[in-house]
């Protein structure tokens, strides 16, 4: 057993063969340190990268994760470049661990220079890439092909999502629902997407169910609401649509998200009431308003809004605008909005499918 193993790479994006190569390196160190290493030209961020390590890692108590942004090139050949690379893994180890690297653990040629810059043994893991077939270069040029490969943490911060959100019995959830079902009926990997419901109306019918049980003739406009509500309800969203993508493909559907809540709690609360803000982090989520003109209301129940869809839907505009969201406005027939849906969602998962080239080797 070696006493301080280091692990380089770039983890553009972390995939099961990093995971395998580290928990190799854990089975040969007493303690392992993981150095992420990114560049200003690469298109996922470093606390990215290192967060879903961490995640992936968790339950590996020897290994530790960091990482660095180096802009030094890559040349193989330079003894100024090396030294320059060098300089950033050792600050990087620096910051979490000031033992001795007594071993470097790779799977790349490059692994035996590397160990004697820190004279340290080499230790090479599958450098044929056998036992997990897979590398950084093939997850960014095919990125869906490459899915199970990805740990779940990768996964979520991965993941395409779309968002139907519009005022009430205006079609997001038939429009998310078809949409979801277009993807499964591709085959493969996109069996797997996945559709998450609207979780406000659980917790509306709750409320509801719960006021008529002392008063049977209660109705929506006997329901109360409180600004602790509505930060439940857009944590709740958020937490489902997290495991979501956990198990899901590159797509993940949604019937409204948490940020849709706080337009919600504006409608019952007024505009001075935001908490569920806080709950709503940007997801980088593209959205589908559903126009509400042509589309009947229909009474399910706890719909009371009939009244103020048009007002709402300029909520929805507004709020989307104002905070820098991505958002295309559905109208038409319902199979020209599904349509539409369908386009943006294949336009995004080409976009967030892209990555901008590294600087070196993955």
């Amino acid at each position: 057993m070696y006493r301080h193993a280091l692990v380089i790479g770039k983890f553009y994006p972390p995939h099961a063969g990093h995971h395998a190569l580290i928990r190799y390196a854990a089975t040969v160190s007493e303690k392992v340190t993981v150095v992420a290493m990114s560049s200003a030209a690469e298109s996922i961020p470093l606390d990215d990268r290192v967060g879903w390590l961490r995640e992936s890692h968790s339950d590996d108590p020897s290994v530790q994760i960091t990482g660095i942004v180096c802009d030094a090139p890559v040349d193989l050949g330079s003894r100024a470049v090396w030294a320059a690379q060098v300089a950033c893994m050792r600050a990087a180890v620096a910051q979490v661990s000031p033992d001795f690297v007594d071993a470097v653990v790779s799977s790349e040629s490059y692994g035996p220079h590397l160990a004697t810059w820190f004279d340290a043994a080499h230790v090479s893991f599958d450098p044929e890439r056998q036992r997990v077939p897979i590398s950084g270069t093939r997850c960014r040029a095919r990125l869906a092909d490459s899915w199970t490969y990805l740990d779940a943490p990768a996964r979520v911060g991965l993941t395409t999502r779309l968002v139907a959100l519009g005022s009430e019995s205006t079609g997001t959830t038939t429009v998310s629902l078809a949409v979801a079902q277009h993807f499964r009926d591709r085959g493969g990997i996109w069996e797997s997407t996945q559709w998450v419901p609207e979780y406000g109306r659980d917790a509306t019918a709750s409320k509801l169910s719960r006021l008529q049980t002392t008063s049977p003739d209660a109705d929506m406009n006997d329901v109360t609401w409180t600004g602790d509500d509505f930060a439940h309800i857009a944590r709740t969203q958020q937490v489902r649509e997290d495991a979501a993508a956990r198990d899901g493909s590159p797509l993940l559907v949604c019937d409204t998200d948490a940020f849709a809540t706080t337009v919600w709690e504006r409608r019952y609360l007024g505009p001075h009431s935001h908490r569920a803000t806080s709950e709503a982090r940007d997801t980088g989520s593209i959205y589908l308003i559903t126009d509400h003109e042509d589309v009947p209301f229909v009474q399910d129940g706890i719909r009371d809004g009939e009244h103020i869809r048009a007002e709402m839907t300029g909520w929805f505009i507004d709020a989307l605008t104002r905070s820098g969201r991505s958002w295309v406005w559905l109208t038409g027939s319902l199979d020209e909005r599904i349509a539409l849906a369908v386009r943006v969602a294949d336009q995004s998962l080409a976009t967030r499918s892209t990555f901008a080239d590294p600087l070196g080797m993955s």
